[in-house]
């Protein structure tokens, strides 16, 4: 009777409204409110073989508020696969419904309630390889491995057990409590995390090697696959020491101890990111942590920070974390703004502000002065769609903001402000609203209208100078901001205007928070050469030069005394180029110029960066030929006559990106074959394999063979794959090109997301784009696709390894055409696709 029972209430279930895919708003909001002290205790089977799938078991057990309403578990089953869920033992009367398991009320109790289930795990979230896997599961592919509450403000605890090959290693986030080795296979058992959402449980297995240190009374390990004993022991010990400095800075700025016991770094060759924060097994890029014999000084300033931003996470984001992932940004933009903080120690000679700029506005700038432009809050219905949420407005505008907030109310006020928010709602989640709440309460005044401007509305202000100037003296001098999408926004901000003359220059401090200001202070000085709207660093803007300040910057940028004025100058000059204010050659020629003259490596690689855009992107390319020799030309002799062997390698890649005389492709051709060394500067396997790619896109005639030697010169495994799976895509035969392509649709061929990432960049590349034109349309295509099967990068890195390699009207038109024949297109989705075609307009117009 009981068991027909049951089957009638499952019956009646079926009257409910049925759970949407993914993990709707709505259901999150309920169960957040139905369930609270759950746990998971998960056991999976890894076999080696990459052909069988893994298995895995899970008791999920839980507090339950209301059992007069159906309680829906979420859990995506393979295709093919079982699911068995047992209850006290006995079989559980259970409904799949739209990716979620759906328990009608009679299986339920008020109180404590456990479920045992047996399932099968996808693959795609587990990174399967021959040698080793790990899961990757933000925003809400937890529920693609076993059965869960997939969603962040239902924090729980997890005890984990691997059964795996006994020659492999294993991290997770708990510490490893023992180990039974029996016929080859191992069983291993980790300790019970802390309370952490679903999205952060994480592990990885395979043959891995160990390395440990103790720094400061804690033990550290790093978990790799590196072959290279060298590249290993130049890199074992910067790593460490940054990883322990980052947890003592954080330690100190947040007042709370580094909350999850172990600490380990998992280091993944081809991994999706940069790295992952989750508790106690922070999985990291192996590329971006062991850097090369020669690496250049924004290598190692990146290793530091991404470093200190994973760490900063073990507090903003993994402690504290956001409610639902329209607040996703909360633990990005203390990532980034915290990280910038914390390297500064270890890195006494940089100029730690023009770092910060040079981090942030641009990366901010190419998405906030687009149409495809979007608020740091956005609104997200469900997490399925969180994975677009993530980009250059959450990491890199969101820490400008931050800045300027720690600007208006002090750094000792926000710090305060900051261990109150950390305090309140550790081992919890929390919004942006209810930061605000506490920051406004050690402020002691509101601070809403500064977060509506800066975090809930879209787009960036205009800012311009209007300079009065009577019998050679100034009459008036002010600031003038405006809304480029017609709102009347007005973002109060601190900025830094500054009038340049042959003999010096003078500045102001400025805190714009109206339409204009006016600079009394300017009133009966001399004329100056010319204004420059910021120097600071400070400012975010597209900072508008009247034509008589940029005409005179064309020609003596590189004489402004102050490095991070420089910086300045020429983040206002690109925006000119790509707002169609300035040619660029006449930004090529400035850049030239300024590179034999510059002396700070930040600024010297953002010229290297534009110049080799400007060159590639938006200079006619018949125009190319007759500058290419004198391009080469200085970026050799700079590499010849320059004594940091960090900008020699700097200048090198830059020469290597650039290279097309029949005199620098023979360059490139002389460094990889060894015949030509840079004194100080060692190629590395990356390196080697890098210009055997540019050699092969160039057309060599003996490419194919170059490549096959690169292969075999390649003894890590890892780096091996990489390169194979890249040769196709630099075949000098085009059919050889198009089945390449036309694999890509197979997500099984896209499983390495970064590899795919950089045989786009490959395929599509300036010297093939006649030849790939015909790849935009189909790559277009395919992106929803793309969005559904793919991590929360690789939309984004789809679109713009493909537009960005484009500059022609006829690749513009297929874009635009594209959207305009989707009215109804994903607004996300054509967002991205709006961000990338900016550049690509801009191009376009130059032809």
């Amino acid at each position: 009777m009981l068991l027909w029972a049951l089957l009638l209430s499952v019956a009646r279930a079926e009257a409910a409204p049925s759970p949407q895919p993914g993990a709707p708003l709505a259901l999150a909001r309920e169960r957040a409110g139905q369930v609270s002290d759950v746990r998971y205790e998960l056991a999976f089977a890894i076999p080696r073989s990459t052909a069988t799938p893994v298995t895995g078991s899970v008791t999920i057990s839980f507090d339950l508020a209301d059992a007069q309403r159906p309680l829906v578990l979420d859990f995506r089953r393979p295709p093919g696969t079982t699911l068995t869920i047992t209850q006290d033992g006995q079989s559980a009367p259970f409904q799949e419904v739209n990716e979620h398991i759906v328990f009608a009320p009679q299986a339920l109790r008020r109180g404590r309630n456990a479920f045992f289930a047996r399932f099968t795990a996808a693959s795609a979230p587990l990174n399967r390889s021959p040698e080793f896997l790990y899961t990757l599961l933000v925003p809400a592919r937890a529920r693609e491995v076993f059965p869960c509450f997939d969603q962040p403000d239902v924090k729980a605890r997890f005890d984990l057990k691997l059964t795996l090959p006994a020659d492999w290693q294993a991290a997770a986030n708990g510490a490893e409590t023992s180990r039974l080795e029996l016929d080859g296979r191992a069983d291993v058992r980790f300790a019970q995390t802390l309370p952490i959402s679903t999205y952060l449980f994480a592990f990885a297995a395979g043959r891995f090697d160990v390395e440990t240190a103790s720094r400061d009374g804690r033990q550290l390990r790093i978990f790799h696959r590196e072959t290279d004993a060298a590249k290993l022991a130049r890199n074992r010990s910067a790593v460490f020491d940054l990883t322990a400095r980052s947890l003592s800075w954080l330690e100190d700025y947040t007042g709370m101890p580094y909350p999850w016991g172990k600490f380990d770094l998992v280091l993944i060759p081809a991994f999706q990111y940069g790295g992952m924060e989750h508790p106690g097994a922070v999985f990291f890029n192996a590329g971006k942590l062991l850097l090369d014999e020669s690496p250049t000084q924004a290598q190692q300033l990146g290793r530091a920070g991404l470093i200190a931003h994973e760490i900063a996470h073990m507090w903003f984001g993994d402690l504290v974390t956001m409610r639902w992932f329209t607040d996703v940004w909360l633990k990005e933009v203390f990532a980034n703004f915290l990280a910038a903080k914390a390297v500064e120690p270890s890195f006494p000679g940089i100029d730690h502000a023009l770092r910060f700029l040079m981090h942030h506005q641009p990366y901010a700038y190419k998405v906030d002065a687009t149409q495809g432009t979007h608020p740091i809050l956005q609104p997200l219905d469900n997490l399925n769609q969180a994975g677009l949420l993530y980009g250059a407005i959450i990491y890199s505008k969101a820490p400008v903001v931050m800045r300027h907030l720690e600007l208006k109310e002090g750094e000792a006020a926000l710090r305060e402000g900051l261990r109150d928010y950390l305090k309140a709602f550790q081992f919890g989640n929390a919004t942006w609203d209810e930061l605000l709440a506490v920051l406004e309460k050690r402020a002691g005044r509101p601070l809403r209208a500064f977060g509506r401007n800066w975090v809930v509305s879209a787009g960036r202000p205009v800012v311009s100078t209007r300079l009065v100037v009577a019998d050679g003296r100034i009459a008036s001098l002010s600031l003038r901001q405006s809304d480029p999408l017609g709102r009347g926004l007005l973002w109060e901000q601190a900025l830094e205007p500054a009038l340049y003359f042959s003999s010096g220059s003078t500045s102001f401090t400025v805190r714009l928070q109206d339409a204009s200001t006016s600079i009394a202070q300017a009133r009966g000085l001399s004329a100056p050469d010319f204004v420059l709207p910021d120097r600071s660093g400070l400012g975010y803007a597209d900072f508008r030069l009247d034509d008589k300040s940029r005409r005179a910057l064309l020609r003596r940028v590189s004489r402004v005394p102050e490095a991070l004025a420089r910086g300045s100058a020429w983040l206002a000059l690109w925006d000119d180029l790509l707002e169609g204010r300035l040619r660029a050659s006449a930004y090529l020629d400035a850049a030239q110029t300024a590179l034999a003259a510059e002396t700070v490596e930040l600024n010297i690689q953002r010229l290297l960066d534009t110049a080799a855009k400007a060159y590639w992107r938006f200079l006619p390319a018949a125009e190319r030929p007759a500058r290419a020799a004198r391009l080469e030309a200085l970026l050799w002799s700079l590499l010849e006559k320059e004594p940091s062997a960090s900008l020699r390698k700097a200048y090198l890649k830059a020469f290597w990106s650039v290279a097309q005389t029949e005199a620098g492709v023979g360059k490139l051709r002389a460094l990889w074959s060894a015949e030509l060394e840079i004194p100080g500067v060692v190629l590395s396997e990356d390196d080697q394999t890098a210009l055997a790619l540019e050699l092969a896109v160039r057309g060599v005639a003996d490419a194919p063979l170059i490549l096959e030697r690169q292969l075999a010169r390649l003894s890590n495994p890892d780096r091996r794959a990489r390169l194979a799976f890249l040769a196709p895509a630099v075949s000098a035969d085009q059919t050889v090109r198009d089945a390449f392509f036309a694999g890509l649709a197979s997500a099984a061929n896209r499983r390495h997301e970064s590899w795919v990432e950089d045989a786009l960049a490959l395929l599509h590349h300036p010297l093939r784009a006649p030849a790939s034109l015909k790849y935009v349309g189909p790559t277009l295509e395919r992106l929803e696709e793309i969005q559904r099967t793919g991590d929360i990068f690789f939309p984004a890195a789809w679109v713009s390894a493909t537009l960005e390699g484009h500059s022609s009207p006829q690749a513009a038109r297929i874009a635009r055409d594209f959207l305009a024949s989707r009215p109804d297109y994903p607004a996300p989705l054509r967002r991205l696709i709006l961000q990338s075609a900016y550049s690509l307009e801009a191009a376009a117009r130059g032809r």
